[in-house]
């Protein structure tokens, strides 16, 4: 069985060999830590593989996101970096007024000028499957933009500027999405974070009513196209798993353990796959190899029956053991096996 066919045989829930497997990492982890990557990618190869397309260049983009000391991203957004390695945060919003939202040009470049010449002789050549990444999540492009705060009044009230503001962006991100769709690329991601540790960001009322029709049109873009859709979300975001199983998300990454693991199992699965993930929180920068390996073996029993619809998905941290990183898949190899 290929990758690519294991891959699609999880999402579809028709029994692949094992769970497909995937690596992400913090950017310290490939700029300071390269050897140790090598190693555990050689060890436990990848299913999942990048699209081979490229972005446009950047008008705007100024500095590393991985340098201590400021930068700025393709958007314009001045982000702050306190520790080299890390992404960051953004300390001042452009968008502070009416007349800024107003003036503000999107980076058209990027899809204007894109590249994807070599994404379908990329796809032809290797077994893998190709999930492509987009620029598109747009509850969080609002906040870089408008900063969070201020955003989260601004949804209160429904500021017609920053309404108009994300009727924009969306047609950024339509555009964005049709481009990978007319691509033989099998499978699109994009995400947004909206949980806390407890609950959404928002409510889920007012989730559905500006968010979700946008979401369902990315998903409607790229199903009609044949692509499976992944979307990741951080935090504790239970409330809106039936809507995004409803508009045909196939795959979400979400902090598992931040909710009701056994829950989610009893209610969704068999109805969209778990795309991970083991507790980055505290047991791979805190805990032992056997605890990680006891956090697989619950993700398995809660969510694995056997049909599919779990990738073995985990994010390496910039100072997490190399050893709980093993363990994690060392944990999928031994569930698999003892499930089979």
């Amino acid at each position: 069985m290929t990758s690519r066919e294991r891959v699609i045989k999880t999402l579809t829930f028709q029994a692949p060999d094992r769970a497909p497997r995937e690596l992400w990492t913090l950017p310290g982890v490939g700029k300071f830590r390269r050897q140790e990557l090598d190693a555990m990618l050689a060890r436990f190869q990848p299913d999942f593989t990048g699209s081979g397309g490229n972005y446009g260049p950047s008008e705007r983009a100024r500095g590393s996101c991985t340098d201590v000391g400021d930068y700025v991203d393709e958007w314009g957004v001045i982000w702050s970096n306190a520790e080299a390695g890390v992404v960051g945060e953004i300390k001042k919003p452009i968008l502070t007024s009416d007349a800024a939202i107003a003036r503000y040009e999107l980076p058209w470049e990027l899809l204007d000028k894109a590249d994807f010449s070599g994404v379908e002789a990329w796809c032809a050549r290797t077994t893998q499957f190709v999930k492509a990444g987009t620029h598109v999540r747009p509850f969080e492009r609002l906040q870089f933009l408008r900063g969070t705060e201020q955003l989260m009044v601004d949804l209160a009230y429904g500021t017609s500027s920053v309404m108009a503001l994300l009727g924009r962006l969306h047609e950024f991100f339509v555009r964005d999405m049709e481009m990978w769709a007319s691509t033989p690329v099998d499978g699109v991601s994009f995400m947004d974070d909206w949980g806390s540790q407890t609950s959404l960001l928002i409510s889920p009322a007012m989730w559905r009513e500006i968010f979700k029709p946008l979401y369902a049109e990315y998903c409607r873009i790229l199903h009609k196209a044949g692509k499976f859709v992944f979307f990741h979300s951080d935090g504790h975001i239970e409330a809106i798993y039936p809507d995004l199983i409803e508009i045909g998300v196939d795959a979400v990454n979400s902090q598992l353990f931040c909710m009701n693991i056994e829950e989610l199992g009893t209610r969704y699965r068999g109805k969209i796959t778990f795309w991970g993930e083991i507790d980055r929180q505290r047991l791979l920068p805190f805990g032992t190899p056997e605890q990680v390996k006891e956090a697989v073996r619950r993700v398995r029993r809660a969510l694995d029956n056997g049909h599919g619809g779990v990738i073995a998905e985990c994010e390496w941290g910039n100072k997490d053991p190399a050893a709980n990183i093993a363990a994690v898949f060392e944990a999928w190899n031994e569930s698999q096996a003892g499930h089979g």
